[in-house]
């Protein structure tokens, strides 16, 4: 379909999981001419990660595309079971100037924002983990801009238990990965305790970051999902099964060298279904 100034395929490996191929649609040959491509997760798509694309033309030269996230356990961990799977946020694709794939959530999730939450600017001293007490939840929207400076990587903790027991690692690496342009990841590892839980190696993206650009992550965290958009670039996201009820903070941590928290916006989320009517 139409994107921009190109076209957009999209489609779906069981060993790859969902990916996409850009190029120029010829219409006197009627053949799609492929000039790049790339993916929308980095592992297989089980257990718990997006598959099976689905999109549709924004009328506005963009593309609206939404997966389906896989379950990862082997048996419903949690007393109310939340179903095998569900739906990612929608996300809105565009292209740069430069032709590279830019990807945002829809605005239309920012009408399910409530309670907003500000962080002041702070630095955020190397090696020393700051505890956000003020953000806390397990279905929020967070807006965080990151000054790096020479820190060669920064994280964020979510779904963070008080003792550290169990929380969900998003880290930014400068300079990394192919060009050495920048990789973000998420570690759920230490996600959860339940015993049934599958685990999932870290789920790491490719960045296109300008050496000065400054880390902007807009994460929307919902029960049993993180989605993490970076600089309107990339998007990486999982699923994750806390089981302790005190797993809802939020930290921030510097590696090796100082960076600035120069933006924290937080944001509760309400559910779509607070204002439908349901019958049977």
């Amino acid at each position: 379909m139409p994107i921009g100034n190109k076209h957009i395929l999209f489609y779906f490996s069981h060993e790859g999981g969902p990916r996409y191929l850009l190029g120029d649609y010829d219409k006197r040959h009627d053949r799609f001419v492929v000039s790049s491509g790339g993916k929308f997760n980095f592992r297989a798509h089980q257990p718990a990660a997006v598959h099976a694309p689905s999109a549709t033309s924004d009328g506005e030269g963009g593309v609206i595309v939404t997966f389906n996230m896989t379950p990862g356990f082997r048996r419903p961990p949690w007393p109310i079971p939340f179903g095998s799977q569900l739906m990612a946020l929608p996300r809105r694709l565009t292209l740069s100037e430069e032709g590279e794939l830019l990807q945002e959530p829809i605005k239309a999730a920012e009408s399910l924002r409530w309670d907003h939450q500000k962080v002041e600017p702070m630095v955020l001293p190397a090696n020393k983990e700051i505890v956000v007490d003020k953000i806390k939840g397990v279905s929020m929207e967070i807006i965080a801009e990151i000054d790096s400076k020479d820190a060669p990587m920064v994280e964020m903790n979510v779904f963070r238990s008080p003792d550290k027991e169990e929380f969900t690692r998003i880290a930014f690496f400068r300079g990394r990965g192919r060009n050495r342009r920048g990789l973000i990841t998420i570690e759920s590892s230490f996600s959860s305790l339940y015993p049934n839980v599958l685990s999932r190696a870290p789920e790491t993206g490719p960045v296109p970051m300008d050496e000065n650009e400054p880390l902007k992550l807009r994460v929307f965290l919902d029960r049993s999902s993180i989605e993490v958009f970076v600089n309107g670039k990339q998007c990486v996201a999982t699923r994750v099964y806390p089981k302790r009820e005190d797993s809802i903070g939020v930290s921030l941590r510097s590696q090796g060298k100082d960076s600035k928290l120069t933006q924290l916006d937080a944001w509760q989320m309400k559910s779509i279904y607070d204002d439908v009517q349901l019958t049977q």
